[in-house]
């Protein structure tokens, strides 16, 4: 059975970690809040705002030192996460998918040769990565891959589409999953870095989603593209378990990110409870609006809880599995919750751009589906419930 006990587990944040959530706190308020609304109204990807974050560090949080990063661990990370995510989680979902899933990725299985090319560089952000499992008929199911990258030799043949890829269109690195041999199902699945530009790689249309508007979504299409042996991560395939461990890890960050997304709508409705009169009084004096606030910082510091937890025991090595499915399932479902009580409390200022908490509602919703849906975590925990 998996680990479920909290035995043990220190949740006492180190000074270091102080630093960092403070860092992060920091650059989200003066770089990231700015200018928020008007990138999320024209889905404006914020490039110079992630350029400072891989500045900053940001973007390699816990690569080693030695392939240019910061060599933090899970908990310094999930911090940083949700604090930008409490303001903007349309850049955050750029960090997670450059943490968790490309760098821990690389650093994780890649050869020595890919991390000196590719993950140094990853790291530092001087380039941003992708991570390309979905497809159009391959969400949830991700054994059911159709892209296809046969063996020739000394390279890969590729041909296919993914779809919803996050940093889609900026990453100069994707992660590419794919089938090699189709008679051995999931055990004949390869996992690939493509680099942008090269024949017969073309991004696609960028996604007018209803949330995280101004993150980076497309579709990605392959025709023949030769992808050279030395980029194959890991065996041969090794590729369906590979994305599936990189996964469990990096619902850890969507976690932290639903967490920050619950938070910052919570601290946005208590500032505006104070402030906002009703009846000669402020609103946050009547027991229906502390009722409410007590219920969204009650379940908020719930989620924290879990979400912190996943992180030590990934930290210490031991089985997070059971622990990032739960935290992301329940954090993910806080985060709707809390962002739809926001914008009650805010009354008609809620339904409005201004005030950000509609934005923070919309965003909300993405995380009960990327990185596996509530009905695949809940799937994941009774699976580990069950061993």
């Amino acid at each position: 059975m998996a680990v479920s006990s909290i035995e043990g587990l220190n949740f006492n944040l180190t000074e270091e970690h102080l630093a960092v959530k403070e860092a992060a706190r920091e650059f989200a308020q003066t770089e990231l809040l700015p200018t928020a609304i008007e990138r999320d109204t024209h889905s404006k990807f914020p490039k110079e705002e992630v350029k400072k974050m891989g500045e900053l560090g940001f973007l390699g949080m816990m690569v080693s030192p030695e392939y240019g990063g910061g060599g933090m661990d899970t908990v310094s990370y999930v911090l940083a996460m949700e604090e930008i995510s409490k303001v903007d989680a349309s850049a955050s979902v750029v960090m997670s998918v450059n943490n968790s899933l490309v760098c821990w990725g690389l650093e994780t299985f890649g050869t020595e040769e890919q991390k000196q090319k590719y993950l140094t560089r990853l790291a530092s952000g001087e380039i941003i990565g992708s991570f390309c499992l979905s497809e159009p008929e391959a969400g949830s199911d991700a054994t059911s891959q159709r892209t296809t990258a046969f063996d020739k030799g000394d390279h890969y043949l590729l041909n296919g589409t993914k779809n919803w890829i996050t940093n889609g269109g900026t990453s100069s690195v994707s992660l590419v999953v794919a089938q090699t041999n189709v008679e051995l199902k999931h055990k004949g699945i390869n996992c690939l870095i493509v680099e942008k530009g090269w024949d017969g790689f073309v991004v696609g249309k960028k996604e007018d989603k209803m949330g995280i508007r101004s993150s980076d979504t497309h579709s990605l299409m392959f025709t023949d593209v030769k992808v050279p042996k030395e980029n194959r991560i890991g065996e041969d395939g090794f590729g369906f378990k590979f994305a599936m461990t990189t996964l469990n890890g990096g619902r850890i960050g969507i976690a932290a990110q639903a967490l920050g997304i619950a938070a910052g709508a919570y601290e946005l409705a208590l500032k505006y409870s104070k402030e906002r009169k009703a009846f000669g009084k402020s609103i946050s004096e009547h027991q229906a609006i502390q009722f409410k606030l007590a219920e969204m910082a009650t379940k908020i510091e719930a989620a924290r809880l879990l979400v912190y937890k996943a992180a030590r025991l990934k930290d210490e090595h031991k089985d997070f599995v059971q622990a990032a499915a739960m935290a992301k399932l329940f954090a993910s479902e806080v985060a709707m919750w809390a962002t739809t009580e926001a914008v009650q409390i805010h009354g008609g200022y809620g339904y409005v751009k201004e005030y950000h908490v509609e934005r923070l509602m919309r965003d909300a919703k993405i995380t009960q589906i990327y990185e596996g849906t509530s009905e695949i975590q809940k799937l994941v925990i009774a699976r580990e419930m069950l061993k």
